[in-house]
């Protein structure tokens, strides 16, 4: 059996690794949470905010970033000024009294848009600094609040746009639709594979100067042919510049410009007049009685050309009856050899008999 020395110092070891234990875990928790010290001294001021911006007792204070305090206490004030709503004890770590100017104000900050919440204080410019138990000046974080409200908006966009990215890759995997099919089906992967290996193959044979394609990369001759037929152009363009041929004057020469633009004026005064009912050509566009007579001329050829087509009249026994058509070309033919001999002959014809009784 174990003396009672033995166990008394077995309990006086396990005490002394407990707490060297707890000392090692809270110093621990004070350096991974930058907590202020507990030995340091430390000085109070009070700041006023019209909301507590959802801020907690313990959070962190900050002067220009950098640690200095926390907030021991948030509470009503009971005050009608909207502005001094919601008082906040800081606590700060006396070292730091120095550097806080006494113009200097605090605000809320946060280290993102869902970041956690702190109190940050802006240095001033005055030279005296802020006394212990003093007020430091809020700035207004009407700014802060409208960003914090404008994430929750952000944040339901954010999740509605994971629901159909989650709905996109579960049809994906599911095999569904053209990126799905190209995905699982092993079909549409061995057309994709012949697919690219037909485009290997094509320029195989534009790098080894096969077809035609490969003739225009690697030829030397239709380089030549196609540089020759730049340099006339280039040639045509120069001749143009300087003012040779049709249409270079037309470019350069300032007498073709005054008479094509006497022209263009001379159009535009003889439209203008046709649309004024000007002259025969005006008349006839814009004269109500002119454009009546010429439908009825229209209508009397109309009718004209209907009774020929009948074979009513001369010419239209011309046009319908073939027993005239072919007297006309018989008496044609007659007077033709007729003519014929009297080139031949004219005596025949022109011979005067006299008969004496």
């Amino acid at each position: 059996m174990a003396s009672s020395k033995k166990v008394a110092w077995a309990q006086l070891k396990v005490g002394i690794l407990t707490s060297t234990a707890l000392v090692i875990f809270v110093v621990l928790v004070f350096l991974m949470t930058g907590a202020n010290s507990p030995f340091s001294e430390k000085f109070v001021v009070y700041t006023f905010f019209p909301d507590s911006a959802a801020m907690t007792e313990g959070s962190v204070v900050r002067l220009n970033g950098i640690l200095v305090g926390k907030v021991k206490r948030i509470e009503l004030t009971g005050s009608a000024n909207a502005g001094r709503a919601i008082r906040m004890t800081l606590e700060i770590e006396q070292r730091f009294l120095p550097n806080i100017p006494k113009d200097s104000e605090v605000a809320f900050s946060a280290e993102n848009v869902l970041g956690t919440k702190y109190l940050n204080i802006q240095r001033g410019t005055s030279v005296e600094t802020i006394r212990p138990d003093a007020e430091i000046k809020s700035r207004d974080d009407k700014d802060f609040m409208a960003m914090l409200s404008s994430a929750y908006p952000l944040l339901d966009s954010m999740q509605a746009i994971l629901k159909r990215v989650d709905g996109i890759v579960a049809q994906l995997e599911s095999g569904q639709g053209s990126i799905g099919k190209l995905l699982y089906d092993q079909d549409l992967y061995n057309k994709v594979t012949a697919i690219l290996a037909d485009f290997q193959k094509v320029t195989h044979a534009l790098a080894s100067g096969q077809g035609t394609l490969g003739a225009m990369l690697y030829d030397e001759s239709l380089y030549t042919d196609i540089r020759g037929t730049v340099k006339r152009l280039d040639n045509i363009v120069l001749g143009l510049q300087q003012g040779e041929g049709t249409a270079g004057k037309l470019l350069k020469d300032p007498a073709l410009y005054d008479e094509l633009k006497q022209s263009s004026s001379q159009l535009r005064m003889l439209v203008t007049n046709l649309n004024a009912g000007k002259g025969t050509a005006g008349k006839l566009l814009t004269d109500d009685a002119a454009h009546a007579k010429m439908l009825l001329a229209l209508d009397h050829f109309n009718t004209t050309l209907d009774k020929v087509n009948s074979g009513q009249g001369t010419i239209g026994q011309l046009m319908v009856n073939p027993a005239l058509y072919d007297n006309l070309v018989g008496t044609s033919a007659e007077v033709k050899a007729f003519m014929q001999d009297f080139r031949k002959n004219p005596k025949k014809f022109l011979s005067i008999k006299l008969h004496i009784f």
